[in-house]
């Protein structure tokens, strides 16, 4: 059974101005922006510099961390209590359109973050969403790179040699661990999913002013400390179908601790039956076509269904019950994050 007053809820997003952006978000989405450069779109955010508020139903107007101080465990679950104890929504969804290379950047781990930041560290994954002919990303660094070997090279202004680039094309998912060195450059847009979090350390930026007319600042020191330097990458996402019957479709696409997200293709007219029992709240993005999240006995829900048009978000609340996805006129892809259960720790031998 769903929770009183619970409900399909869907945001107005926010948008930040920074100067790798441009418009691509309007030419590509019919997104109706503010004039002027739109690097990002926050579109589900409980992070408190940059909170989305509900657009429809008994919660309209109302900022998500507002929806989380009532509804709590009810709308995060089970297995997001760490960051409900702090009073935080877990996870953080973008749109990005990077209309010019972003800086080289590197997040913290939570440990680190929140020793030396008061926030969240960032573990990401961006879906690539368009991209320009042979499009890029730097995702980490060259094998065999060391700390003094990046030290050195930041110090002799020849970082590039160092960083690992891969091409990307639309429909391709990376998981960006915190601590990993990179950037989306030109050419691009995306959907990021993250740890709701706004720490990020620059390493490089491309020698350019910012919109001072000077140089933004960077955080080397700070960067090298948090760098996974042994770590190795596996490169673009390799999809695993996990669920597949008549008109649905479904592969996972990233798991780690913070999230999991799948990708799942409905044919059109095809209905994906899906439940929150409590454990988790589920995040849900067309990203192609369109969808309708229903209730499954046509009972309704006290804000109705929720429609999702490519690119469109609606977060179902932990304890909502049973739901129904039905592809609107034809075939719609979407993305499902959740938060996994937590990893047991092994009891002392």
């Amino acid at each position: 059974m769903s929770g009183p007053g619970l409900y399909p809820l869907t945001f107005e997003p926010v948008f930040r101005d920074y100067m790798w952006g441009g418009r691509r978000l309007e030419q590509l989405f019919g997104r109706n922006l503010p004039p002027g450069i739109v690097a990002e779109s926050w579109e589900i955010s409980g992070h408190h510099t940059t909170p989305t508020r509900v657009a429809h139903g008994p919660l309209a107007g109302l900022s998500l961390p507002e929806v989380l101080g009532r509804l709590g465990k009810d709308l995060v679950g089970r297995n997001a209590q760490g960051t409900l104890a702090r009073g935080r929504f877990p996870l953080l969804v973008k749109l990005l359109d990077a209309n010019l290379d972003l800086s080289v950047q590197v997040h913290p781990d939570d440990r680190y973050a929140l020793a030396n930041e008061g926030d969240l560290g960032k573990t990401e994954m961006w879906y690539v969403l368009h991209a320009g002919p042979g499009a890029e990303i730097i995702y980490g660094l060259r094998p065999g790179i060391t700390r003094e070997d990046l030290a050195r090279a930041i110090a002799a202004g020849e970082l590039a040699t160092t960083l690992r680039r891969i091409t990307v094309r639309p429909g391709d998912a990376v998981c960006i661990p915190s601590g990993t060195v990179h950037a989306l450059l030109s050419g691009l847009v995306v959907a990021e999913i993250q740890e709701s979090s706004d720490v990020t350390y620059r390493v490089y930026d491309w020698d350019r002013p910012g919109p001072s007319g000077r140089p933004r600042s960077l955080h080397e020191a700070k960067a090298l400390e948090v760098i996974a330097f042994d770590r190795t990458l596996p490169g673009v996402a390799q999809p695993q179908v996990v669920r597949q019957e008549a008109g649905v479709r479904v592969e996972r696409l990233v798991s780690c601790v913070q999230f999991a997200v799948e990708r799942v293709i409905l044919d059109g007219g095809a209905t994906f039956q899906g439940e929150c029992d409590g454990a988790s709240f589920e995040i849900w993005g067309a990203v192609e076509g369109q969808a309708r999240v229903e209730h499954p006995a046509g009972a309704g829900w006290p804000g109705g269904p929720a429609g999702l048009r490519a690119i469109g978000w609606a977060l179902l609340p932990a304890a909502l019950g049973r739901f129904a996805l039905r592809a609107v006129d034809g075939r719609c892809t979407l993305l499902r994050a959740y938060a996994p259960a937590p990893v047991e720790e092994p009891a002392p031998r």
